[in-house]
C-alpha cells in the first residue's frame, strides 16, 4: 500500500506492507485523514515530544530518526476483520487511535505517533474493534474524520466545568480553538468569546457558533460583556463590604449564613478561559490578564520549556487545568454530535489533498488566513 512517512523531518511517499488484523482488530480503507496540529509539532519536535512522553510513562513516542506514518484523526471502510472482531467488512466507521500490540507484552501504542502503529496517512490502517464505532445517521465519513478533534475539544470543554451562564474566552482560534467553540455552544454556554489576531480564523470562529469576536490587539476579551470580574482590590472591597452588612443584622449567625451561600455556589466567579494556541508565553500573558478566579484549561500544547509567574495566579486564585485527549464516552458523543446536526464542523474543512500532497499541506497550513483542516484522502 501507499502510506506518506516522515523520517528527520522529510515526508515522502512509500510502498510498505499493508497492515493484517490480529485478534480484536480491523483494518480500514482509509476515506480521510485530518491533518492535526500535533502532526505539523511532530514533524520538527518529535525528539522533545518522545521525551516529554517518556516522563510520563510512555516510551514508544516516534523520534525523529525513525520512519513514521503519521494521522491520527481518521474515517474508514472495514475491509479485513481478525478474530473475534465484531465490526463487520464494508461497514464505514471512525475509531480511537489506540492499538494493542498483537502480543499483550507489546503494550498499546498511539497510532500514528509510533513506529508501533503506523497512522491514517496511508490507504490502510489498523485498529482496534472494541474502539471502532460505526458512523450513525448517513453521516459523511468525510465530515466523521473530524469526530477525533472534535472529542478533544469536547473533553476540554467538560475539564473546563464551564455553567451556562459562564463566560468562556477562548484565546486562539485554531482547529482546537475553533472545535472547543463548537462544543461549548453545543453544551449550552449562552456567552462564548473567540480572541485571535487572524481575521480569517475570527470569521470561522463566528460561524462554529462564537457570540463575540476580539482582536486582541485592539480590544480585551476580558471586557465585551457588561459583567465586570473582580480584580484584587475589588476582591478586597467585597469582602470587607460584605462583612459589615452581615454582622449589621442582629442576632444574624453570619458566619452560617456566608457557608451556607459557599455551599450553594454563590459568590464572586471569574470567567473559564481556554488556552489554545500552545506557544511561549501565552499561558503567562493569559494569568496576568485574566480576572480573579479565573479558570485556565489548556489545550495548546507549548513545545519546550515556558515560563509562568506563580506569584501572580496566586494572588488571583487561578485554576490551571491541563488536558489531553478525551474518553471513549467523548469519543462516541462527539461523533453523535456530528451525525444529529448539533455540531456542524465542516466550517472547519477547507482543503483536501491525496497523499502526494501532504507536504505541501502542511507548508499551506502555516498560513492562517487561508486554511484552519485539510483533510488527506488516501484513496482519491
Amino acid at each position: 500500500m501507499r502510506a506518506l512517512v516522515c523520517e528527520r523531518g522529510a515526508l515522502d511517499v512509500r510502498e510498505l506492507p499493508a497492515p493484517t488484523p490480529g485478534k480484536g482488530q480491523v483494518v480500514l480503507d482509509v476515506v480521510a485523514c485530518g491533518i492535526c496540529g500535533s502532526d505539523l509539532h511532530a514533524r520538527h519536535h518529535c525528539d522533545e515530544m518522545a521525551d516529554a512522553a517518556a516522563t510520563a510513562g510512555y516510551d514508544d513516542f516516534m523520534r525523529s530518526d525513525q520512519a513514521v506514518v503519521m494521522g491520527h484523526e481518521f474515517s474508514g471502510i472495514v475491509t479485513a476483520a481478525g478474530r473475534g472482531a465484531r465490526t463487520r467488512e464494508g461497514t464505514p466507521v471512525v475509531a480511537m487511535p489506540i492499538v494493542r500490540g498483537l502480543d499483550r507484552a507489546d503494550g498499546v501504542h498511539l497510532t500514528g505517533l509510533t513506529t508501533r502503529a503506523p497512522g491514517g496517512y496511508a490507504e490502510q490502517v489498523l485498529v482496534q474493534d472494541a474502539l471502532t464505532f460505526a458512523i450513525p445517521n448517513g453521516l459523511s465519513p468525510v465530515t466523521a474524520a473530524l469526530t477525533e478533534p472534535m472529542a478533544v475539544a469536547l473533553h476540554a470543554v467538560r475539564r473546563g466545568e464551564v455553567a451556562k451562564g459562564q463566560v468562556a474566552i477562548v484565546i486562539g482560534c485554531g482547529p482546537i480553538g475553533l472545535g472547543v467553540i463548537a462544543m461549548l455552544k453545543a453544551q449550552g454556554v449562552r456567552r462564548v468569546v473567540a480572541s485571535d489576531f487572524s481575521a480569517g480564523r475570527r470569521a470561522l470562529a463566528e460561524r462554529l457558533g462564537a457570540d463575540v469576536v476580539v482582536d486582541p490587539a485592539e480590544q480585551s476579551p476580558y471586557e465585551v460583556f457588561d459583567e465586570k470580574f473582580l480584580d484584587a482590590p475589588g476582591l478586597l472591597e467585597l469582602a470587607v463590604g460584605t462583612m459589615e452588612k452581615l454582622r449589621a443584622v442582629p442576632f444574624l449567625p453570619w458566619h452560617q449564613v456566608f457557608r451556607a451561600a459557599e455551599a450553594v455556589g454563590a459568590g464572586p466567579k471569574g470567567p473559564v478561559v481556554f488556552e489554545c494556541v500552545g506557544v511561549p508565553g501565552i499561558l503567562d500573558g493569559i494569568i496576568a490578564a485574566a480576572p480573579v478566579y479565573a479558570r485556565v484549561v489548556v489545550v495548546g500544547v507549548c513545545m519546550g520549556e515556558d515560563r509562568i509567574r506563580p506569584s501572580i495566579a496566586i494572588n488571583k486564585e487561578v485554576d490551571l487545568r491541563f488536558v489531553l485527549g478525551y474518553t471513549p464516552a467523548e469519543f462516541r458523543e462527539s461523533l453523535h454530535l456530528l451525525a444529529e446536526g448539533t455540531v456542524d464542523p465542516t466550517p472547519l474543512i477547507t482543503g483536501t489533498v491525496d497523499l502526494d500532497g501532504v507536504a505541501g499541506a502542511f507548508d499551506d497550513l502555516g498560513d492562517p488566513e487561508t486554511h484552519a483542516k485539510i483533510l488527506v484522502q488516501p484513496l482519491g
